[in-house]
């Protein structure tokens, strides 16, 4: 799994060739570390199709503000720069999984 920062995002995310996932979380939120172990998963069985990565929400207020995260964990997924799914709490891995299909 990919760490993004503010200085990273544009290129590891919006300019990637292949679809992101981007788990937005924090230290503080117990969902964020449930899901973290299924993103881990994902990461390593679908890491030919999709690039996983983290970004945390209070270390960067200015992504989270830009794309209008309010509650973690939130995930995103980005194909060619735009966000073309969001996923809002944590979900067991098979939902998760439904959500993402279509787009990677």
């Amino acid at each position: 799994m990919i760490t993004l920062t503010a200085e990273n995002f544009e290129e590891q995310v919006l300019r990637s060739g292949k679809p992101v996932l981007v788990d937005f979380w924090a230290e503080w939120c117990p969902s964020c570390r449930m899901v973290a172990p299924v993103l881990e998963e994902i990461a390593e069985e679908y890491g030919d199709r999709v690039t996983v990565a983290s970004i945390n929400f209070d270390e960067n207020p200015e992504i989270a503000a830009k794309y209008g995260i309010l509650g973690l964990p939130t995930l995103n997924l980005y194909r060619d720069g735009e966000v073309v799914q969001q996923i809002r709490g944590a979900k067991p891995k098979r939902l998760l999984l439904a959500d993402l299909e279509p787009h990677i």
